[in-house]
C-alpha cells in the first residue's frame, strides 16, 4: 500500500523522511543494525494484522493498538498517540459545527478495521451507517466525489489530507477522548507471540526516555499536524 504523510515522504521510506520512517530507522539502531540493514516491504493494512506468518519483522502503518487484534499479532508500545478528527468540505454546511450532535445526519467514511470507524459508530453514532472503505485512498476518493460528507481521520492525517489532498476541504475539529473510544495508540505489529517485541520496546524505551529521540523525530515530523478546533462530545 502507498505510505502517505506525514508519516512516509514521498511513498518512499527508505528515504528516512517522515515520522514512522525515521521510527524504523530510529529503533533499527537502537537494536544495532545500520541502514543498509533495514529492508522495506510492501503489504495491505488489514493483510499486516491477519493471523498467520508475516514476511517483515515489524510493520509500522499506523496501526491503532486494541484488544481484538491482540489475539491475531503481538504490538509494541506505542510510538504515538493521536486523537480523532473530522474532515469535511469548508462550503458545507457542517464546517462550523462545534458538537457531535451537530453532526447526526452527515454521511460517513472510514477505513475498515480502524479507530476512526470505531469512533463514528460508538460515539458519533450517526443516523445514516458509515460507509466502510478498504483504505482511506478510497473513503478519500469517496469524500471527493461527493459520495459522503465527512471522513473520520486521526489527527495529523487529517490535516494532511485537508491541506494537500481534497480541495475545499478543512479540519473541521478534533475530538476530545471519550468513555466509548480513548487515545488512539500506534504500535508496530509483530507475528504473535514474537520474542523480537522485548528488543523493539527496549529500543523504543530508550528513544522515549534515555535519547529523547522519539519527542525530536515527533518535532521533526508532526509539529505541523496537531492543532485544530475542538468538537465537544455533547
Amino acid at each position: 500500500n502507498p505510505a502517505y504523510e506525514p508519516w512516509v515522504v514521498g511513498d518512499a521510506p527508505e528515504s528516512k523522511e517522515g515520522f514512522e520512517a525515521a521510527v524504523a530507522y530510529g529503533v533499527a539502531a537502537e537494536m544495532g543494525f545500520s541502514d543498509e540493514n533495514v529492508v522495506w516491504v510492501r503489504t495491505g493494512f488489514d493483510e499486516a494484522i491477519q493471523p498467520g506468518a508475516k514476511n517483515f519483522d515489524f510493520n509500522l502503518q499506523q496501526f491503532s493498538i486494541t484488544e481484538e487484534r491482540k489475539a491475531n499479532v503481538t504490538f509494541s508500545d506505542p510510538y504515538y498517540s493521536t486523537n480523532q478528527a473530522l474532515v469535511g468540505f469548508a462550503d458545507s454546511p457542517v464546517a462550523t459545527a462545534t458538537k457531535v450532535s451537530e453532526l447526526k445526519d452527515l454521511k460517513f467514511g472510514a477505513q475498515a478495521g480502524t479507530t476512526s470507524l470505531d469512533f463514528i459508530t460508538k460515539v458519533i453514532q450517526p443516523t445514516t451507517e458509515p460507509f466502510v472503505y478498504d483504505d482511506n485512498a478510497a473513503a478519500k476518493a469517496a469524500m471527493e466525489a461527493k459520495q459522503i460528507d465527512a471522513i473520520v481521520l486521526d489527527l495529523p492525517t487529517a490535516l494532511y489530507v485537508s491541506a494537500v489532498e481534497i480541495e475545499g476541504s478543512k479540519v473541521i475539529g478534533q475530538f476530545p477522548l471519550s468513555d466509548q473510544v480513548g487515545a488512539d495508540d500506534f504500535g508496530m505489529v509483530l507475528d504473535l507471540n514474537n520474542p523480537l517485541v522485548e528488543c523493539v520496546n527496549e529500543a523504543l524505551s530508550r528513544m522515549r526516555d534515555l535519547t529523547y529521540e522519539l519527542v525530536s523525530i515527533e518535532e521533526t515530523w508532526l509539529s505541523g499536524y496537531t492543532g485544530a478546533p475542538v468538537i465537544s462530545l455533547d
